[in-house]
């Protein structure tokens, strides 16, 4: 892990290199040529995410190296206190309930609906229209990689286990967020979910509701505080801490002031 911590920054480069070669508009610039063929863009991107991967996995374990909690950009007190106060807990209860309610609501309708829970058809055929290409227009899913990612749940028939996988999963992030369970946890699987859906061109109330799970994510320390999480934080090892605002005590005898 040491030898991999000295290559991170230029690992990052290339991957910003990368997205680079893959996004700018090579053609609107006249410069055609450069435009790099599905293929490249397919391998590239692989190469991109392993390459996220090995830094993401490398800056996590950097935490434990000496300077890593020095704060070198303090940030607003504004969402100092926002993230990190559990009395701005009330601003994200509701919030919590309306994110979670939507959840309970989509997975209580599929579970109860048809083509979800007995054979998956109703994926398959939202899977479908994703991945098909219109002769005119364009397609709903922008990413080769998503495309391919689809269509290789569609040749394996994977329509079955993995529509237990979004009803149950739905469930579960909306009764985490109503009642405050792990609200990190449970708001990160909603936004992976809203996410799944935005790639394959689903619009809906998925922007929205992903952009209230990484308000949550970045709150989750205080964001469940009026739910479970504040009687299970403590239990699990994330304890609420109380800080001294005052200043410290100056070492050593203190002089009283001279009288006038």
């Amino acid at each position: 892990m040491a030898t991999l911590r000295r290559y991170v920054v230029p690992l990052a480069i290339i991957g910003a290199l990368i997205v680079f070669y893959i996004e700018a508009p090579w053609s609107q610039l006249g410069l055609s040529g450069l435009t790099p063929s599905s293929d490249v863009s397919t391998a590239l991107a692989f190469i991109f995410w392993i390459i996220a991967i090995v830094v993401v996995v490398t800056l996590f374990q950097d935490r434990h190296q000496p300077g890593a909690e020095v704060v070198e950009v303090e940030g607003p007190a504004f969402t100092r206190y926002l993230f990190h106060n559990t009395r701005a807990g009330v601003f994200w209860l509701p919030i919590r309930l309306f994110v979670g309610f939507s959840f309970l609501e989509a997975g209580l309708g599929k579970f109860q609906g048809k083509g979800w829970l007995d054979g998956g058809s109703a994926l398959l055929g939202f899977w479908k229209g994703a991945a098909a290409i219109p002769p005119t227009g364009h397609p709903p899913i922008s990413f080769e990689w998503y495309r391919d990612f689809i269509n290789v749940l569609i040749n394996n028939n994977a329509q079955g286990w993995f529509a237990y996988l979004i009803v149950f999963g739905e469930l579960a992030v909306g009764l985490g967020l109503v009642f405050g369970v792990l609200t990190g946890f449970a708001s990160f699987f909603g936004a992976l979910m809203n996410m799944s859906f935005l790639l394959a061109g689903s619009a809906s109330t998925n922007p929205v509701l992903f952009t209230c799970e990484i308000g949550i994510i970045l709150g989750w320390r205080v964001a469940g505080y009026y739910g479970l999480d504040r009687y299970l934080f403590p239990r699990i090892g994330v304890p609420w801490r109380t800080t001294s605002a005052s200043a410290p005590a100056p070492a050593g005898p203190v002089t009283a002031p001279m009288a006038s």
